[in-house]
């Protein structure tokens, strides 16, 4: 029967029989010399460089880039394959910038005068038509508010190849009368223009003296409280350039002081209000001591207070006239004063 054999009796007569070994003994697998696992010098030296971040960087980054660099510059060490790249970039880039969107074809400009609009318009660095690309707006802007005239600009590109700018002027404020000239200020005292004679802007104020262009505010304050004297107001004159004069006609002056000018004029405004003190013989009303105001009085007010005094009256050069001069200037032409000669038979 197949599976039974005989003790002792192997089943194939052909096969040798294995070894008999112990009980619970295993083989074992064939051994070499065993490897010592740990790196050697060089292989830790190297792990620990390229855990640096310098390192890592200088291989990944820097070395690409200088064989890049190498590579590029003997490339281009050739002068024709130089002219070559240098044609080809400039070739893209005027054909990129002219193109049609990129164009600028007219210009409007809006609030300026015909003067301003002249010059602003040949301020352009270049010929209309022309690609945006060839405007710089924020030096064309500054070179424009260069001007007296232009207070500010605003320039900008609109769709439709339009080029604006929007002008806001400065406002002639007050006429400025000085050793070189006379100039047209704005309230700041900006110079806005030059005029040959007062007659050109009748409709503005007059100031005079030296730095008084650096003070036109405080002059257009002063014509401000003027109020009802503004008719005979001839001007402001700046004097020792520290206080204001107001020269009213018939030669009249108001002298304000250095410091409050304005409240020293409506005090004034004030007393020709209550009394009319400027339609009298006034030549001169002096508040530089707020204080204490002083009136100069004219040549005919002098005589009549000296008259109402008893004192002699002044003569035109301001000398005191004498009573024995006076009788001298009545006598009558042609014979001593007194003399009484009997008429001959």
């Amino acid at each position: 029967m197949q599976g039974l054999e005989r003790p002792g009796v192997p089943a194939n007569p052909g096969m040798r029989p294995a070894p008999a070994r112990p009980a619970g003994a295993r083989p074992q697998p064939a051994r070499g010399p065993r490897r010592d696992p740990a790196p050697s010098r060089l292989a830790y030296r190297l792990h620990r460089l390229w855990l640096t971040p310098l390192y890592r960087r200088v291989v990944r980054v820097g070395l690409p880039v200088v064989l890049t660099a190498m590579i590029a510059g003997l490339w281009l060490s050739d002068e024709t394959r130089r002219a070559s790249v240098s044609g080809a970039a400039t070739a893209l880039i005027d054909k990129v910038q002219s193109r049609e969107e990129f164009m600028v074809r007219t210009m409007e400009i809006e609030g300026a005068s015909p003067a301003v609009d002249k010059g602003l318009r040949a301020m352009l660095p270049v010929t209309l038509p022309a690609s945006s690309f060839d405007f710089d707006l924020a030096a064309l802007r500054a070179q424009v508010e260069k001007l007296d005239a232009v207070e500010r600009v605003d320039l900008r590109i609109r769709p439709g190849g339009i080029l604006s700018a929007v002008v806001t002027e400065r406002q002639p404020a007050v006429l400025w009368r000085h050793a070189r000239g006379i100039d047209i200020l704005d309230h700041t005292g900006h110079r806005v223009a030059s005029v040959t004679s007062r007659e050109v802007r009748r409709d503005l104020p007059m100031i005079a003296g030296e730095g008084a262009g650096a003070h036109a505010a405080e002059a257009l304050a002063l014509i401000d409280a003027a109020g009802a004297v503004l008719p005979r107001l001839r001007g402001l004159e700046r004097m020792g350039e520290r206080r204001w004069d107001v020269v009213l006609d018939r030669g009249q002056r108001i002298m304000l002081p250095a410091g409050r000018a304005v409240p020293a004029l409506e005090r004034v405004m004030a007393m020709d209000k209550a009394d009319g003190l400027l339609t009298r013989d006034v030549v001169a009303v002096d508040m530089r001591n707020p204080h204490r105001p002083v009136l100069r009085l004219g040549f005919s007010a002098q005589n009549m207070l000296r008259r109402a005094q008893g004192l002699p009256e002044l003569g035109p050069d301001g000398q005191v006239i004498e009573p024995a001069d006076d009788a001298a200037a009545s006598a009558p032409k042609g014979g001593r004063a007194g003399s009484n000669k009997p008429a001959k038979g």
